[in-house]
């Protein structure tokens, strides 16, 4: 096993970086991949772009390594929208789900409702976004077949409770947005049914790179609605049209980009030869220090100090003729951040700098420095 100081050892971007939540930085592994893609494709040396042929492979056992499932059960996705909509669309039966979740989510159900008619969304009351196994338990009824939930809640940073939905839901499907989480949470994905993310956040893997996991349930349960030449038996269909195939790649539409997939890999090639649990101690640490910096600058936290409900993100709740006066602060000492509904949102990874840190406790003196006056 790696250890920790090699991942760390993977970040390579500025200090005052709070927002992988938005966007990671690319990683210094993905970097050199990227690289590496250039010069091949570049050059087409007689036999060079060989090597892109391999990368889907690679990234799929990248994607198993980390989730638990078989390279056989994960396809290449573009990005998380597109694996949700795979799943929405392949559904039928009604799916229990927050109206308040990430866009991709409730989007991809009503859409599919809309096209399809044979999937109707349930909209799930929740506790401030919060989507809990006590709310799903209340609101369930026999004619739902399905659960969709984001493993962390892009708003309020809430970490959902996998192994307690499972335990509620029973046999029904669980679908996972992950993205918020993947790589820094210890999640029980084997738990669920259909795990989607992207690699953009806090794998640090860039825009393009994402994959779809299915379990068998799931592939005996859902129809690839959208399946192109790659999600078939043949791996040239000429002259016909044969049907998807039975497993995962049937979600597959086209080539997926081996650039791509060679930088999502060597991201999540790192992230498991350290551990996941390794990696997610660490964010758990630098989390507790910005929330001890809110409290020692009188800054309200909406977001859950419990570290059984928190993954990487940090919600400031200043009163709200106070919100332009932090978010100036922040700018003005370098501090990227989100700033959205009158709350800002900090994001932490495991590679977060004293640096950083030091450079948000300069932006929290200026701002109660102004407040002061």
């Amino acid at each position: 096993m790696a250890e920790l100081s090699d991942f760390l050892a993977d970040f390579d971007s500025d200090p005052g970086y709070l927002d992988y939540a938005s966007i990671g930085p690319l990683s210094v592994a993905a970097q050199a991949e990227q690289r590496v893609s250039l010069e091949l494709l570049g050059r087409a040396r007689f036999g060079g772009l060989g090597a892109f042929a391999a990368q889907d492979e690679r990234m799929r056992t990248a994607v198993a390594a980390v989730t638990g499932f078989s390279p056989s059960q994960v396809v290449a996705q573009p990005n998380t929208s597109m694996g949700l909509m795979h799943a929405m669309f392949g559904m039928t039966g009604s799916v229990l789900i927050s109206a308040a979740d990430f866009p991709s989510l409730p989007f991809a159900a009503v859409r599919a409702a809309e096209s399809m008619h044979v999937l109707t969304p349930v909209w799930l009351d929740t506790d401030g976004g919060r989507v809990t196994p006590h709310a799903i338990k209340e609101q369930l009824t026999p004619s739902i077949t399905a659960v969709a939930v984001s493993l962390v809640d892009s708003r309020t940073g809430y970490l959902a409770d996998i192994e307690g939905i499972r335990q509620v839901i029973g046999d029904r499907l669980l679908i996972v947005d992950a993205i918020q989480g993947f790589t820094i949470v210890d999640a029980p994905f084997e738990a669920a049914d259909v795990v989607v993310s992207g690699g953009r956040k806090w794998a640090r893997a860039g825009w393009g790179t994402g994959f779809m996991a299915l379990s068998d349930r799931a592939l005996e349960h859902l129809v690839p609605v959208v399946s192109g030449y790659t999600g078939t038996d043949e791996d040239w269909p000429w002259d016909s049209v044969p049907p998807p195939t039975s497993g995962a790649a049937a979600y597959s539409v086209s080539r997926p980009d081996p650039t791509a997939e060679a930088r999502f890999a060597a991201s999540l090639e790192l992230v498991a030869s350290v551990g996941i649990s390794v990696i997610s101690e660490a964010v758990t640490s630098r989390v507790s220090d910005v929330i001890e910096l809110a409290d020692e600058f009188g800054v309200a936290v909406a977001s859950s100090r419990a570290e059984n409900e928190r993954a990487g993100i940090v919600v400031l709740d200043p009163p709200d003729e106070q919100v332009s006066l932090l978010v100036a602060s922040l700018h003005n000492h370098g501090v990227t951040a989100t700033a959205r509904q009158n709350k800002i949102r900090l994001s932490v990874h495991a590679g977060t700098s004293e640096e950083t840190l030091g450079m948000l406790r300069d932006a929290l003196v200026s701002f109660q420095t102004a407040v002061a006056y």
